[in-house]
């Protein structure tokens, strides 16, 4: 778990800094990543999350309910965070000495709920096992790359807003604590009812939702008016086959 913390918390920070080297108006490396995490991303929820969630569930019908929960959720999450999420960026922020709170806000909610998802069933009898040690490990690596975009985007925000970039780095970290804080809770916090009661599924099929209109939004996205690309698409090719090779390895 202490790993699986760090990885996530030092993969935000580490995007967010590369504001400082990289170019933001020039955004093509950015968006070939944005199509890799999509393509992973939702690869990884059809062949992992939903069959986990749905093996799991006493009343698999109700899962749904929770995934169209999960989805419109993100929708309304977006209504703040701008689609931070999937690598939105605004260059034409003015400087100002406040804190865009709310779309701070919004994406620690999301991304807390991404680290609640990454639990590991107990030894004891009784308890499931949620999310093998191969699974846990694959939905940790398509956060953590999930988290890339985002991060890069939140940074680049920050800084045109402060115009200092340690003041925005600040503030880049409890959005980097969000979801190792949601990961602690779960495996912590909530143990006994996420071991053995219905709120693994409940905040699982939440955040199928999410991931599903996150990387839905980014795959239509990265082909605005179904224009041929071939960068981007092989991007998206690899983001797919990545994540099946971890799931045939």
């Amino acid at each position: 778990m202490f790993l699986a913390s760090i990885i996530l918390f030092l993969t935000v920070l580490f995007s967010g800094s590369l504001v400082h080297f990289f170019p933001q108006q020039n955004q093509k490396w950015l968006k070939l990543i944005l199509a890799f995490s999509g393509a992973y991303l939702f690869t990884l929820t059809i062949i992992h999350v939903l069959p986990d969630v749905l093996v799991e569930a006493p009343n698999p019908h109700a899962v749904g309910y929770y995934i169209l929960a999960g989805f419109f959720l993100q929708l309304i999450l977006e209504m703040f965070s701008h689609g931070i999420e999937h690598g939105h960026m605004h260059h034409h922020e003015q400087q100002t000495d406040t804190i865009p709170y709310l779309l701070l806000f919004s994406l620690m909610v999301h991304s807390f709920l991404e680290g609640s998802i990454l639990v590991q069933g107990g030894e004891q009898p009784g308890h499931h096992h949620h999310v093998s040690s191969g699974n846990f490990y694959r939905i940790l690596a398509g956060i953590a790359i999930h988290h890339i975009p985002a991060a890069f985007a939140l940074m680049s925000i920050l800084v045109s807003r402060l115009r200092n970039f340690r003041k925005a780095f600040f503030y880049l970290s409890f959005f980097a604590i969000a979801s190792p804080l949601g990961l602690w809770f779960s495996n912590y916090v909530l143990h006994d009812q996420v071991q053995t009661g219905t709120v693994y599924t409940v905040l699982t099929g939440l955040v199928a939702g999410n991931f599903l209109h996150i990387s839905t939004t980014i795959l239509f996205e990265t082909s605005p008016e179904h224009q041929f690309n071939r960068r981007k698409l092989l991007a998206t090719l690899a983001g797919v086959l990545l994540s099946l090779l971890s799931d045939w390895l």
